[in-house]
């Protein structure tokens, strides 16, 4: 199985969310249609915008770990190396 750590925006620059899962094209669509409560549903955070693999629960948790205590600077600095213009990367995992 591969798990996937990713990063969702509320818009260019804007609020970040960091998850985890093993199922990012299910996981993305309850952010997207609001169907997961909490933090993401109220700032209205739908975008992905960032994604990385890993072959184990143990090591995709540590890396979500590592990320959200990194600098806003450091996270934004993660999302433009691999995602420059902040598109929606949703469209790539769906096909």
């Amino acid at each position: 199985m591969t798990y996937r750590v990713y990063i969702l925006a509320s818009k260019p620059g804007g609020t970040l969310y960091i998850g985890v899962t093993n199922n990012l094209v299910r996981r993305v669509y309850e952010h997207r249609e609001g169907l997961a409560d909490g933090f993401s549903k109220r700032y209205g955070i739908k975008t992905l915008v960032y994604f990385e693999s890993h072959e184990t629960i143990a090591a995709a948790l540590q890396r979500e770990k590592n990320i959200k205590h990194w600098s806003r600077e450091w996270k934004i600095d993660l999302i433009v190396a691999g995602n420059p213009e902040w598109r929606d990367l949703y469209e790539e995992i769906v096909r």
